[in-house]
């Protein structure tokens, strides 16, 4: 017993030397409008008189990040300490930081997107900027700017206008992140990995951003980048020295040019996992408002791929689009040539029987517009061109493939890109590993991206159900939605309610999947009725993993999905989302083994009202699609 009382002596005499190592003077707090987040920053004495910035934050008086660590790495405009005492160039930058000032702000205002998950998008947090001077070389500031929202914080470094030191190469980033003991990550290797349920320990390697975490009270998390447009990647790795600890990991280094801030570091808690979801427009707010003035020529739709790229396979395609809902078709790789070198013509059909201006041309009868596939090389080699002929002959938007996605250089370079289509007024789809963190808020033109594991490598029903709580907190992803390909690990059931599960502006629907193949089956409605922009959002239910349920609302329609992992399930799905007393004529999409179509989806209707409690049976890899609209009186 006279142990542990020592022990416990020991600790609080321990814990008052750290609190001691406060600077008081540098103390900064910041709460969220609602309350529930509280953001400390404070830096600390260190050994040998240095001195270094850590910050803490709670949710509902909950601690989620522990003591942590604020750095960046600068290998340039070193302090006149370090160069006396021959630090190394890559380290340390930080240490003399002087804080000069602490000033804090407030807004809030609301938006509305051209499209989105709702219509109105509310900014509203509190901030705060500390200013810090190096303490040996006062011409050097650095800002650390920390805003606090109800839906989480967001945290990044800022180099003001300094005409005597501009120009910052960063080398690393460390902003750390210690979390509770037994907290564990939805792990992803790459944009298009698999996902695994990993403890903090023993990664295999970095993981990919949105990072979403399991707390070991039941709660979640969400570690997020935002406004990534002028730096590099950084994705997420472990601390070899703080336990539980997540660090920041830059791609490459940066060359920055002040005033210049790098990316918001993004920390969002939920009790509930679909809340992480509901909350993704913070991810939007940390970025700039739309640089477009004119933007009535983008518009949101719905997506197929020609799959055999002559004129008779497009028109037939423009025919079954046209009949069922869609506004777009599109030509995919090697319709200018082979896509992998710089001697193809992206402006030049390469290919037989191939008459585009013809195809254009149907479509806008028929009210379908046209997109084209073009690689990185055509882009690259012909961009100061390429969206200007496009735009002349009628192209509607241009599907970016292979592009490179890490580095400062191809950031900033696919950033450009984003702006040079705008002025030629072209819509943009990227594809492969690149991710968005809210830049199409700046630029709306930029309408979806992959970046996931979509139906291009057929996943299975389990890691469908863990991507709206994933991928998805970053914003709209082409998951390429297939119906009639023999290869899906899933009930066509679950694939039709993915249209409402999954939020894309750019809708893709029958990736692998020829008109020929369909047979008019009538659960298709459910696709031809359903819009791409919403003004409402609603994840009902979920676990990431296991199931989800999401409402979506466009008027007076709503629109539900609600798919099973690669296990049976039996849900009881409710409605209160609904407006009281208002009566629904629910079109119920399911899977149904004595349905009479090859596809074997069963079609009942019901009436629905707010207070309705309706049981859902999802078989193994199933789903369920229903679509409601006001009941006639």
């Amino acid at each position: 017993m006279k142990r542990i009382i020592t022990i416990i002596a020991a600790l609080f005499v321990l814990s008052n030397v750290f609190a001691q190592n406060i600077i008081d003077s540098t103390k900064a707090v910041i709460t969220s409008p609602d309350k529930n987040y509280t953001v400390t920053f404070y830096q600390k004495q260190l050994a040998g008189g240095t001195r270094g910035m850590f910050y803490t934050l709670t949710y509902k008086q909950q601690p989620v990040i522990a003591e942590s660590v604020l750095d960046i790495q600068l290998d340039n405009n070193l302090s006149e300490r370090a160069m006396a005492l021959k630090v190394d160039k890559h380290a340390k930058w930080c240490e003399n930081l002087q804080v000069k000032a602490i000033k804090y702000t407030s807004k809030d205002s609301s938006w509305k997107p051209l499209y989105g998950e709702r219509s109105i998008i509310r900014d509203n947090y509190n901030a705060v900027t500390i200013e810090l001077v190096k303490d040996d070389n006062p011409i050097y500031w650095m800002h650390v700017e920390l805003r606090v929202y109800n839906e989480g914080a967001g945290i990044r470094y800022f180099f003001p206008e300094n005409i005597k030191g501009t120009y910052y190469r960063v080398v690393a980033e460390n902003t750390g992140f210690t979390l509770p003991e037994g907290t564990k990550a939805w792990h992803a290797s790459w944009a298009q990995a698999p996902y695994n349920l990993l403890p903090l320990n023993n990664w295999p390697d970095e993981s990919e951003r949105p990072l979403t975490l399991q707390l070991p009270n039941g709660w979640y998390a969400c570690l997020a980048e935002a406004q990534m447009v002028d730096y590099a990647r950084t994705k997420f790795k472990l601390s070899k020295e703080i336990p539980n600890t997540i660090v920041t990991s830059m791609y490459t280094p940066a060359d920055l040019i002040s005033p210049v801030g790098t990316p918001w570091r993004v920390i969002m808690v939920a009790e509930k996992p679909g809340d992480l979801v509901m909350n993704n427009d913070l991810i939007l707010n940390l970025n700039d408002p739309s640089k477009i003035k004119d933007a009535s020529w983008i518009q949101p739709g719905k997506i197929m791929r020609v799959m055999t790229q002559t004129t008779k396979d497009a028109f037939e395609n423009i025919d079954f689009a046209a009949k069922h809902g869609l506004q777009y078709i599109l030509f995919d790789w090697k319709w200018y040539g082979p896509a992998f070198t710089y001697t193809s013509d992206a402006t030049k059909v390469a290919i037989p029987d191939f008459d585009l201006p013809g195809i254009i041309k149907y479509g806008k009868e028929k009210g379908i517009g046209v997109w084209l596939y073009c690689n990185l090389q055509g882009l690259y080699a012909q961009s100061d061109s390429l969206f200007r002929v496009y735009h002349s002959w009628g192209v509607k938007g241009v599907k970016f493939g292979f592009v490179q996605a890490g580095s400062h250089r191809w950031t900033t370079w696919l950033e450009e890109m984003f702006k040079k289509c705008a002025e030629n007024k072209i819509m943009v789809n990227v594809h492969d590993d690149w991710r968005p963190t809210g830049e199409q808020r700046t630029w709306p033109n930029l309408m979806t991206a992959e970046g996931i594991r979509g139906n291009e490598e057929m996943p299975d029903a389990t890691h469908n159900t863990v991507l709206p709580f994933t991928r998805y907190i970053a914003g709209a992803a082409d998951y390429t939605i297939c119906y009639y390909d023999k290869r899906i690990k899933t009930t066509h059931a679950h694939q039709l309610a993915l249209a409402a599960v999954y939020y894309s502006p750019i809708q893709t629907l029958y990736w692998y999947d020829k008109p020929a193949m369909s047979n008019n089956e009538p659960e298709l409605e459910f696709w031809d009725k359903i819009p791409v922009s919403w003004d409402e959002t609603k994840i009902v239910q979920g676990k990431p993993g296991e199931y989800v349920v999401t409402a979506r609302r466009k008027g007076d329609d709503w629109f539900i999905g609600a798919i099973t992992n690669n296990d049976a399930r039996s849900l009881q799905l409710t409605f209160d989302f609904l407006p009281k007393g208002k009566k629904y004529t629910a079109t119920i999409y399911s899977d149904d083994d004595a349905a009479p179509t090859k596809t074997k989806v069963g079609i009942q209707k019901k009436l629905i009202l707010g207070s309705t409690i309706m049981e859902s049976k999802l078989k193994p890899s199933g789903g369920q699609a229903i679509w409601l609209t006001p009941a006639v009186k």
